[in-house]
């Protein structure tokens, strides 16, 4: 899930979170952030203030976290959510 909000601070800022129920080991928890923080940079938003939520589990307790699977289908996700919200501005 990805809410955001104007801000007027002129740029844009991110909060990542994700719950242990829905990622519950913390490689997989910090896989996430970290895609989030890089598509973030790099999706030249305005001045928002966007939180990205986990709302479903990721990946079940026996996959890897460090599978390119599981990282695409992240970052898919993901950069998903941005371009949604920048061509809906």
């Amino acid at each position: 899930m990805l809410y955001v909000r104007p801000n007027s601070l002129g740029h844009a800022r991110l909060g990542v979170v994700v719950a242990k129920r829905f990622a519950p080991r913390a490689v997989t928890r910090n896989l996430v952030k970290r895609l989030s923080r890089e598509l973030f940079r790099k999706a030249e938003l305005g001045a928002v203030d966007c939180i990205v939520r986990l709302s479903k589990p990721v990946i079940s307790r026996q996959q890897s976290a460090s599978s390119r699977s599981l990282k695409a289908v992240v970052g898919a996700e993901l950069a998903q959510l941005l371009h949604s919200h920048r061509t809906s501005r």
